[in-house]
């Protein structure tokens, strides 16, 4: 399997910014779990009993419909945390949770982690920053859902993506079909979007990935 998980206490002493005494504590609770891409980490509907903080690759929670359409959720990083947070009774999970690649979690039983957050104080300020954090991004999705068009969020999502580096370059270039559940579209209307960008010279193709060659025209069409 791929990909190299850090050392649990010294993520945990950075994740929750405690003394490596606390680290050692919070990692001797904690189960290593490894995950091969699209390997299902929770199904929506069941009630786990166990709190996940990702320790390294990214993780989806997509949401499916009753005519079977999928939508992406939330995304999960290092670092962030999903499963039963602070809950005596689980409630039933709102999605599946699915690694996006390889990818590494620490796992709790969920009372064990209530536990530590009400011993630690650093663990209960850093929950409530990651799910600050959470809500923070659901509130943004929401806001363009509501106010933008599809070819917008296509547009915001190719901008957000680029400023994760310089600004311009997505490489890999995002896979299309992958982009449009992340917008919450079809694979076709993100394939128009990204064509009509290329026409008018907006983006270009280079090497495998994507070139944004005019960022503020681009930020123009976010509408």
């Amino acid at each position: 399997m791929t990909g190299a998980q850090p050392a649990l206490p010294v993520f945990f002493e950075q994740v929750f910014a405690c003394s490596p005494e606390v680290a050692a504590v919070i990692a001797g609770r904690a189960a290593e779990r490894r995950y091969e891409p699209r390997a299902l980490i929770l199904r929506q509907g069941d009630r786990t009993g166990e709190t996940f903080i990702l320790v390294f690759g990214t993780a989806h929670a997509l949401l499916y419909g009753r005519d079977g359409q999928m939508a992406l959720l939330r995304e999960f990083a290092a670092g962030d945390i999903f499963g039963s947070i602070a809950e005596a009774r689980p409630a039933p999970e709102e999605a599946d949770i699915v690694a996006a690649e390889a990818a590494g979690a620490a796992a709790f039983l969920a009372l064990d982690f209530l536990g530590l957050i009400e011993a630690h104080s650093c663990v209960g300020l850093a929950v409530s920053r990651m799910l600050l954090k959470q809500l923070r991004a659901a509130t943004g999705k929401f806001a363009e859902r509501a106010t933008l068009s599809a070819q917008g969020r296509v547009y915001a999502e190719l901008l957000r993506l680029a400023r994760q580096g310089d600004g311009q370059t997505l490489s890999p270039a995002p896979v299309l079909s992958a982009l449009a559940v992340r917008v919450q579209t079809t694979r076709e209307t993100a394939s128009r979007a990204v064509g009509a960008l290329e026409r008018r010279g907006i983006l270009r193709r280079d090497d495998g990935g994507w070139i944004i060659a005019a960022p503020h025209r681009l930020e123009d069409l976010v509408v």
